[in-house]
C-alpha cells in the first residue's frame, strides 16, 4: 500500500487533481481520505462559539483520529470516516465506511503540515495556484455551497485565509516531492502522478 498526500491552499484545485487521478485509475484501487472530514468534534460548543473557530489553523483538526485511521488502513483494516457539515460547523452523525486499498490519497489544505502524518506518506504533492485565482474560486464556492455573501468571503480571506496560508500552508510546500502548478489545469503534472500510481497498482 502507498500513502499519497495532496496539499495546497483553499481553492488551489486539490480536489480536482485528486478526482482526475481517481478517474484515470482502475476502480477500487484508490481510497480518498479528505482532511476536511477530520475537523474536531465541536458538539460541546454553542453555535456562536463554532462560528468563531479558525478552520484554517492546524488546531482545528483531529490529528490523532486521522493518523489512527491512516495507520489502520495501512494495516489492512477498514475505518469509519467522520463526515463534517460546514453549515453547522460540526460533525454529522453519519460516517463513511472506508476499506483499505492499494493507494490511499489524503487530501486537504494542511495535509503536509503535521509531521507525524507527513512521515507516513510515500509521496507528497503540493498543488500551487495563484492567490488571485484561489480567491475567485473561494468566492464562487462559498457563495453557492456555504450561503456566504461576496463581502463575507473577501473579509474572511483577508482576515483568516491569507494569513493562515502564509503562516502554515505555503511553508509546507518545502516538504513536497512534487509541486503541481495551476491545479486541475496542469494535465502534465496530473499525468505524472497517474503514471506513478499505475505502476504502484501493478
Amino acid at each position: 500500500m502507498k500513502i499519497i498526500g495532496v496539499a495546497g491552499g483553499t481553492g488551489s484545485g486539490k480536489t480536482t487533481v485528486v478526482k482526475k487521478i481517481v478517474e484515470a485509475l482502475p476502480p477500487h484501487h484508490v481510497a480518498v481520505v479528505p482532511l476536511d472530514s477530520y475537523y474536531n468534534d465541536t458538539s460541546e460548543l454553542t453555535s456562536e462559539e463554532r462560528r468563531a473557530i479558525n478552520f484554517d489553523h492546524p488546531d482545528a483538526f483531529d490529528w490523532p483520529l486521522l493518523i489512527d485511521h491512516v495507520r489502520r488502513l495501512k494495516a489492512g483494516e477498514s475505518v469509519e470516516q467522520p463526515t463534517y457539515s460546514y453549515l453547522i460547523s460540526n460533525r454529522l452523525p453519519e460516517t463513511v465506511h472506508v476499506e483499505p486499498k492499494p493507494v490511499i490519497l489524503i487530501e486537504g489544505i494542511m495535509t503536509l503540515v503535521n509531521k507525524e502524518l507527513r512521515d507516513m506518506m510515500d509521496i507528497r504533492i503540493f498543488v500551487d495556484t495563484d492567490s488571485d485565482e484561489r480567491l475567485i474560486r473561494n468566492i464562487q464556492r462559498d457563495v453557492v455551497e456555504r450561503g456566504r455573501t461576496v463581502d463575507m468571503v473577501i473579509d474572511r480571506y483577508l482576515k483568516v485565509l491569507k494569513p493562515m496560508h502564509e503562516q502554515f500552508i505555503e511553508p509546507s510546500k518545502k516538504y513536497a516531492d512534487i509541486i503541481i502548478p495551476l491545479g486541475g489545469e496542469n494535465k502534465t503534472g496530473i499525468n505524472i502522478i497517474k503514471t506513478y500510481i499505475e505502476k504502484v497498482v501493478k
